[in-house]
C-alpha cells in the first residue's frame, strides 16, 4: 500500500497516525499543498478531489482519510474498529462528529482562519466574526469532548483506542494554530498525552508540531 500525503495537512495526520501507530506497513509518497502539488496532472489523476490522503492498494485507489483507516482497519480485521455492532456505530458516530459539528467550528471557522491565505485575507470584520462564532463552537463542543465523550475514560469510545481517536487527534490538534487554551478541559488533556506516548505519533505529528514551533517563536529582534 502507498499512502500519497502531506504530513502538516489535518486529514493526512488521521491516516498517517494510523497507520503508524498500527504498525502497517506502507510506502509515503509526500506532496506539499502548500506548493501546490496537489493541483499537478500526475495527482488530479489520482483524486480529481486535488486532496490528500489518498491511499493505493494495487489497483485500488480510496481517498478521504475516514474512508482510508475504516479500509484498513476491516482488510487487517483490527478491533481499532469493532466487530460487535453496536461498539461499531459508536466508533461510527464519534468519527463523525468530529468531521461534521466539531469540525465546522473548532477547525474551519476558527483554526483554519489562522492559517488559510484565502481566510486571512477577508475583510477584518468579517474575520474577527467568524472566529467568534467558530470560538464559541469549539468551547462548546470541547467540553462535550471532556465531559460526555472522553469523561473518566482512556479514549473516545472507552478503554481501548479506536479508529475515532485518531480521527478525533488531528482535529482537537488542529487548534494550537488558532492558540485553544485547552486547560479548562482536562479530560481532554489527558487523552491527547496518552496518544502523543504512541509510537505513531512522533512519525505522524512532528512536522505539525514543528510548524506549530515555528509559527509561535517570536521574531528575532
Amino acid at each position: 500500500m502507498k499512502l500519497i500525503y502531506d504530513p502538516t495537512s489535518t486529514s493526512s495526520r488521521i491516516a498517517s497516525f494510523f497507520l503508524f501507530d498500527q504498525n502497517v506497513e506502507f510506502e509515503e509518497q509526500i506532496i506539499s499543498i502548500a506548493d501546490g502539488e496537489q493541483y499537478t496532472a500526475e495527482f488530479s489523476g489520482i483524486n480529481a478531489n486535488a486532496q490528500v490522503p489518498v491511499l493505493v492498494d494495487g489497483d485500488f485507489t480510496v481517498a478521504q482519510s475516514s474512508a482510508i483507516i475504516r479500509y484498513v482497519a476491516l482488510k487487517y480485521e483490527m478491533p481499532v474498529y469493532p466487530a460487535e455492532l453496536q461498539a461499531r456505530t459508536r466508533v461510527d458516530e464519534a468519527i463523525s462528529w468530529f468531521q461534521t459539528n466539531f469540525h465546522v467550528f473548532h477547525c474551519v471557522l476558527l483554526s483554519y482562519t489562522h492559517i488559510l491565505p484565502p481566510l486571512l485575507a477577508l475583510e477584518a470584520k468579517t474575520l474577527a466574526a467568524m472566529r467568534a462564532i467558530g470560538a464559541q463552537g469549539s468551547r462548546k463542543y470541547l467540553q462535550v469532548l471532556n465531559d460526555r465523550m472522553i469523561g473518566d475514560g482512556e479514549f473516545v469510545c472507552g478503554s481501548e483506542i479506536t479508529l475515532a481517536d485518531y480521527v478525533g487527534a488531528a482535529n482537537v490538534t488542529l487548534g494550537a494554530f488558532a492558540d485553544v487554551d485547552l486547560s479548562a478541559f482536562p479530560n481532554v488533556l489527558r487523552w491527547l498525552a496518552t496518544l502523543r506516548e504512541r509510537r505513531g505519533w512522533n512519525l505522524a505529528y512532528g512536522d505539525f508540531e514543528r510548524a506549530v514551533a515555528a509559527r509561535q517563536r517570536p521574531a528575532a529582534a
